[in-house]
């Protein structure tokens, strides 16, 4: 897997387009300190998370919910707000925002 964020300004405009975690078939790591330090340095006042499914099955886990929720959490400390968090795969995407996840 490999998680990545788009980072925006107030007119959400993006700022930078960044790799944040690559992991392994299943899963990677995602730690909200990193995503919190890489939003300040941006001066990003919203952002768009996205990460890939190599399952091909683009269906949220448990895991992505609450990561999403943790990373909201933290980036609301500093006044940047969770647009959105796409899970996809090669053939479709999953929008958490869409579903009322985020």
């Amino acid at each position: 897997e490999v998680f990545s964020a788009i980072f925006l300004n107030n007119k959400h405009k993006v700022l930078s387009f960044e790799t944040l975690f690559t992991g392994t078939i299943d899963g990677a790591a995602v730690y909200p300190r990193v995503v919190v330090q890489q939003a300040l340095a941006c001066n990003a006042a919203a952002v768009i998370f996205a990460h890939n499914h190599p399952s091909g099955c683009c269906e949220p886990s448990r895991a992505d919910q609450q990561i999403t929720k943790r990373l909201s959490d933290a980036l609301a400390l500093i006044d940047v707000r969770v647009l959105d968090h796409f899970v996809v795969s090669r053939s479709e995407w999953v929008s958490l925002a869409e579903r009322g996840m985020v």
